[in-house]
């Protein structure tokens, strides 16, 4: 597929892989498949997404982790396009097998149906640290504090007072779910849905616990540390797979860190490349010479050509930023701006009117 391709062109690619490579499709190579339709999926998920689109053409695919998905890489919870799944193999099951083979294949109810009892997943929390463009050549530790849910530690999570205070649903008999049919002509509609007695969870709590007040979780303070990697850009994000808001009766959401970069004088930044405005007085830029510059990471000597003119660009080879994850640096290129006096002592008039006669003739 081309690095150009349009969404219509990824969708249609991704469509006709799927059906090649889904395990129900495939029982006599089914790990392998299983393989295969986990690497589409991940493609998908990225290329059909302007933003991680955008991270995978800089960084490739050592940039998305950490940042779009966790440090081990893609799982399925970080797949996003389940109704596209369900919109390709919804049809055709139904044309090939009669209607019942989507609902019943076991690895769309692994997705579709949670693994049996439902779960709720509890709230994303997003927060920003500031680092330094130093940070960002050198990578940096930094600790992130969140206050939030978290399992209550008397019931763990059950929202009893004990193990005797919980009973089995009497409805769901234990499943969380219940099973609602429809007649449809010569076909019937089965719907599974959570159960309105005991709210998917599959037991009736008889006594609350008393920390917790029934909930399951309280609000605490948590600290975490994390790895900003080197060459990281102003806006992106790392995750922290399963450390955000804990819900009753469910998992817990993911912490994303947004990174803030700040803004230090002088400095501007594009990919690896760092811009900075480099003042020099008129005589440097007719002679010529040799001045100290400051860059982010100590001082280096600039040779300044002698008839140097406003706005010329002095590039520094390996003195700018890394790309993500990476070693190699961009360079420091230096905007020369010459400074004219706005006052004059009497000598240094004398002599600029001598210079500017000499120009004359």
């Amino acid at each position: 597929m081309s690095r150009n391709a349009t969404k219509d062109e990824i969708k249609r690619a991704y469509r006709r892989l799927a059906k090649k490579y889904h395990p129900d499709l495939n029982p006599d190579n089914k790990k392998e498949a299983e393989k295969k339709f986990k690497e589409i999926s991940e493609a998908y998920e990225v290329l059909i997404d302007d933003k991680k689109r955008d991270i995978y053409n800089k960084y490739g695919e050592e940039g998305l982790k950490g940042t779009v998905f966790g440090d081990t890489g893609f799982t399925w919870n970080d797949f996003t396009h389940f109704s596209d799944l369900h919109d390709i193999f919804g049809d055709l099951f139904n044309s090939f097998f009669g209607g019942n083979f989507f609902r019943d294949s076991d690895f769309f109810k692994y997705f579709f149906e949670g693994h049996g009892k439902k779960q709720d997943r509890g709230r994303d929390i997003l927060v920003s640290t500031e680092i330094s463009l130093k940070d960002v050549l050198t990578g940096v530790d930094k600790e992130i504090a969140i206050k939030t849910y978290v399992e209550c530690p008397k019931c763990h999570g059950t929202g009893a007072a004990n193990k005797d205070a919980i009973k089995t649903c009497p409805k769901c008999h234990g499943t969380g779910q219940i099973k609602i049919t429809r007649s449809m002509g010569f076909f019937q509609s089965v719907t599974v849905v959570p159960c309105d007695m005991c709210g998917g969870t599959g037991k009736i709590i008889k006594e609350k616990c008393p920390v917790c007040k029934g909930t399951g979780r309280i609000l605490k303070k948590k600290t975490y540390k994390i790895h900003i990697p080197s060459g990281v850009e102003d806006g992106m994000r790392l995750r922290l797979a399963g450390k955000g808001e804990m819900p009753k009766n469910g998992v817990p959401g993911d912490l994303f860190v947004e990174i803030r970069i700040k803004h230090e004088d002088g400095y501007s930044r594009d990919g690896t490349t760092l811009y900075k405005e480099l003042k020099i007085d008129f005589p440097t830029a007719a002679l010529g010479g040799k001045i100290e510059v400051e860059s982010i990471d100590g001082k280096v000597n600039v040779k300044i050509p002698a008839g140097t003119q406003y706005g010329d660009k002095i590039v520094i080879r390996g003195r700018g930023l890394p790309p993500l994850n990476g070693k190699r640096r961009g360079d420091l290129v230096l905007r020369i701006k010459i400074e004219i006096p706005k006052k004059l002592t009497r000598r240094q008039r004398e002599l600029i009117e001598k210079l500017a006669e000499e120009w004359k003739l």
